[in-house]
């Protein structure tokens, strides 16, 4: 096939399509088998989306006559589809390090941030930061997740807790978006606590009222733009009531609901997401089994986050109908975690950090999984098979090849 196409990536050892048939997300059946190819080659076209993938003798006879603008032998490599995280808090000033002793002696996580500590501390210390000192430490935090294999990741607000700190964050996602060669979700993160001297209903009716009618005027002068809306549904955070005002107003104006939910305490937030019609809610450690039931009736995405669960030493999980990883930085790390901590699977822990993490962001008809027509992002491993991903911790020899790149180069080593 004669043309012009930007990448070749040939002779795979292993090339993991995760699914093959258009699938949006996999449930557990789904997973136990995921879709690879052995010994193949794969073609993203000059437009950065994936023009062919087969074997890879029949790739080399098919486009003989083709030129490329970048060859890479993967020969005795593995592909997999870049990772998605569909959960991440990058953009922030301060260091909490300190609440670490307070952990390990026995403070739980509400008991930190009802001393001011926590959310809280992180506040006062992003308020203070200027919009560039926010960016170049959020850009250090995102060349290090493309680097452990991310693509696309989600990204939030939330440690400004008023209008003008919460702009200045989502100004510097919208930044990173355009500058930076990764794939980013921005997600308005503003009920991520109370604010101190406000009631939970008073900041609700600020961001329904004010923050809220700002960011739509934004995005339709093309200054910021938007994609989820988030709430911390919790226990002395924000009750059901004021989380449904404000998760409701945010999908009035056009925003896919994806929030904390039923972390520390059952609080119905799956039941209340359901409801809504969410896209994801993470966290889910305190889930009630109506709840389960509930998103999986919805197809609602469960965000798990094994390094939370790590660090709060809750490990109550099973497996979701439908679930999906947050990584953040460590994704070897977290997989390994999954795997052993929540008793998943390789291939389950796989599918969470691909196409089911596509899914919850409302990206897996682009994004998540190898197949001809969506965006060539993806992750070249230096073994020649995937189940080495998850076993190990190690994100070394790990190359990104992303079909859409801004800086106008194909692979980032």
């Amino acid at each position: 096939m004669a043309g012009e196409y930007r990448l070749l990536l040939e002779n795979a050892r292993q090339l993991v399509l995760v699914c093959g048939r258009g699938e949006k997300y996999l449930l557990r059946a789904g997973m136990a088998s995921l879709a690879v190819l052995q010994n193949a080659s794969l073609v993203v076209g000059q437009d950065g989306y994936i023009k062919a993938v087969g074997q890879a003798d029949v790739i080399r006879n098919q486009f003989s006559g083709a030129t490329f603008e970048r060859k890479i032998d993967c020969t005795g490599k593995c592909i997999l589809p870049g990772l998605v995280d569909a959960h991440t808090h990058p953009v922030w000033a301060g260091d909490r390090v300190h609440e670490f002793a307070m952990k390990l002696a026995g403070a739980s996580y509400m008991e930190i941030h009802q001393a001011g500590g926590g959310i809280h501390f992180t506040v006062e210390h992003t308020r203070k930061a200027t919009e560039e000192e926010l960016f170049n430490t959020f850009k250090h935090r995102l060349e290090r997740m493309r680097r452990a294999g991310s693509t696309l990741v989600e990204c939030k607000s939330g440690y400004g807790l008023n209008l003008e700190t919460e702009l200045k964050m989502l100004r510097v996602i919208e930044r990173a978006k355009q500058s930076m060669d990764i794939g980013i979700s921005s997600t308005y993160c503003g009920a991520h606590s109370v604010p101190k001297g406000k009631t939970a209903t008073e900041a609700a009716d600020d961001i329904i009222h004010n923050h809220l009618p700002k960011l739509k005027e934004l995005k339709l002068s093309g200054e910021i733009h938007v994609n989820n809306i988030d709430v911390f549904c919790e226990k002395g955070v924000f009750d059901l009531d004021s989380t449904r005002r404000i998760l409701q107003a945010g999908k009035d104006t056009g925003l896919q609901i994806n929030f904390h939910g039923d972390e520390l305490h059952p609080m119905k937030s799956a039941e209340l997401g359901a409801e809504l019609g969410a896209q994801a809610i993470s966290h889910l450690e305190e889930v009630s089994d109506e709840g389960i039931a509930a998103i999986a009736r919805a197809k609602c995405a469960a965000v798990l986050l094994p390094t939370t669960a790590y660090m709060l030493r809750s490990f109550c999980w099973e497996m979701n109908p439908l679930v999906v990883l947050r990584g953040e930085r460590l994704w070897p790390m977290v997989m390994h975690l999954a795997c052993v901590n929540m008793k998943m699977s390789m291939n389950e822990a796989l599918a969470a950090a691909t196409i089911n993490a596509a899914y919850a962001l409302g990206k897996s008809d682009t994004h998540g999984s190898i197949e001809i027509g969506k965006q060539g992002d993806l992750v070249i491993i230096n073994s020649s098979r995937t189940r080495q991903r998850s076993a190990v911790t190690d994100s070394s020899q790990v190359t990104i090849a992303r079909g859409i790149p801004r800086s106008g180069a194909a692979v980032c080593p």
